[in-house]
């Protein structure tokens, strides 16, 4: 089992290290780096102890290391989706110029949250006083118990939509003709996007400019304005290319300059305005890349016979020399042949795969019978730790993956971004407060697919013993996970 561990958790690790890798912006902070990465660390750790977990209580093992992990992860989670990183996200977009202020503003603006959930706890007490004789689990389990059930409520409308998704999405994109069109539609869109963001930077940076132009060096608000003119320098010398084009002053883009409060709002501004043209930038760019490539694979194929089965790229020269006219012709294959049926396996894999979850959701409340394909499968195996931890593993990552794809998706139109080395601190912190949110959930969620023999109990359900059982909501969980794929995907239409 430790060696489990010793190879697990280091596999994690690099994993979140990759990710913050490839999708944070530039100049973000190393606390900020630091919460993100350890949140996910502490998210993605419930995908490695649930198959552990199964494993260690049907062979009757020694759970004290699991037992710790799972309070380590669990705590973790619930106390940075709660309370550190709302708290965090607020300070990274508050635009004061102190770390003082910027922490009252960050309280000030997370006060209707945390009044929010202070009204739910505040019920919660009242029912758990006046219920105490029938409650064993006390005010922690019934904050557990209320944690776990909004996120199995709204979790299971977020993995109905991947369910059907996803593999929808990779069958349909293997048709290179349909993804040339998607492609050209996302590229005018972000096209659009772009001009707006450019237009929205313009704007800002002239309002900076004139306000720094009217106010005088003595006046008690320029030691502010001197550091919003060297923020704006510093900008423009990092990317010599932009160029404010079209920037215009509105009726109170002139009213920045009466207090403080007043120069952080136009410094946030001017901040935002930036990650905004930044991360519109970084997505068009990646559109226009993908669809060249796209186009000189159809070009490539559609002419391989006149070029001797080779792919011609417009980003680069032909290789030379024997080895690289090989290699030419085996990117051809790769790219048009081989890379596109392995697209649709896998959609059709991916397709079997959610028809066995949702059967495993229809059927949790009936007794005595299981028509789970997870847990026959680890009942059958159930001697056999490795292939125990690898059945339960594979469904449990598709789950996720589906749920946090949903997240993704419907976030991006309102709340965040998640783009290429241009996600910005709020973001970030946005994101890994959902994905700490919805990790106990859908483990939660998964072990009750699994029938375990009546003597084996996991570590998670002694944690989670306060929360209700999941057959008293499972008449629900069918009916979210198919609605909840047509409720948001014409959401996601509609926005579109």
């Amino acid at each position: 089992m430790w060696l489990f561990y010793l190879i697990s958790l280091p596999l994690t690790m690099g994993m979140v290290v990759l990710t913050l890798r490839y999708f944070a912006g530039p100049h973000i902070p190393r606390y900020v780096l630091f919460a993100v990465g350890y949140t996910w660390f502490c998210s993605l750790s419930f995908i490695i102890l649930v198959p552990a977990d199964i494993w260690a209580a049907m062979s009757g093992q020694d759970r004290g290391g699991i037992s710790f992990f799972w309070s380590w992860s669990y705590w973790s989670t619930f106390l940075l989706t709660w309370a550190v990183v709302p708290i965090l996200q607020g300070f990274e977009d508050a635009g004061d110029f102190t770390v003082t202020d910027r922490l009252k503003t960050s309280l000030h603006v997370n006060l209707m949250f945390y009044v929010i959930v202070g009204s739910v706890a505040l019920f919660g007490l009242i029912l758990l006083i006046l219920l105490h004789n029938n409650w064993s689990g006390g005010i922690i389990g019934f904050a557990m118990a209320c944690s776990n059930t909004f996120g199995l409520m709204t979790g299971v409308f977020l993995l109905g939509f991947g369910l059907s998704e996803i593999p929808k999405g990779i069958w349909v994109n293997a048709d290179y003709m349909t993804r040339q069109k998607v492609l050209s539609h996302k590229v005018a869109r972000a096209a659009l996007k772009l001009d707006d963001a450019h237009q929205n930077l313009s704007n800002a940076i002239v309002v900076a400019q004139a306000t720094s132009k009217q106010m005088s060096k003595r006046d008690p608000l320029r030691p502010y304005m001197d550091i919003i003119d060297k923020m704006l320098m510093n900008m423009l010398n990092e990317d010599p290319s932009f160029k404010p084009q079209g920037g215009r002053l509105g009726e109170n883009d002139m009213d920045y300059d009466t207090d403080v409060k007043s120069m952080a709002t136009l410094r946030r501004q001017l901040r935002r305005a930036k990650g905004e043209y930044y991360r519109c930038k970084s997505e068009y760019m990646n559109f226009v890349m993908e669809a060249l490539e796209l186009e000189d694979t159809l070009k490539s194929y559609e002419h391989r016979d006149a070029t001797g089965w080779k792919y011609i790229s417009s980003f680069r020269p032909e290789r030379p020399g024997k080895i690289g006219s090989y290699l030419d012709t085996v990117e051809l294959v790769w790219r048009c042949i081989i890379r596109k049926q392995l697209k649709k396996l896998s959609a059709i894999i991916l397709g079997c795969l959610t028809a066995a979850i949702l059967l495993a959701e229809a059927t949790i409340l009936p007794s005595g019978v299981d028509f789970s394909l997870f847990s026959i499968l680890i009942n059958a195996v159930q001697t056999n730790g490795v292939l125990v931890q690898v059945v339960g593993f594979i469904p449990l990552m598709y789950m996720c993956v589906c749920t946090y794809y949903s997240l993704f998706k419907i976030g991006r139109l309102t709340f965040y971004s998640l783009t290429p080395s241009q996600t910005s601190s709020v973001s970030l912190l946005m994101i890994c407060s959902q994905v700490a949110l919805y990790a106990p959930p859908i483990s939660y969620n998964f072990l009750n697919l699994i029938r375990l023999p009546p003597d084996a109990t996991t570590v998670f359900e002694r944690i989670t013993v306060a929360v209700p059982h999941e057959k008293y909501m499972s008449l629900f969980i069918f009916f979210f996970v198919a609605k909840g794929a047509d409720e948001i995907e014409a959401c996601y239409v509609s926005f579109e």
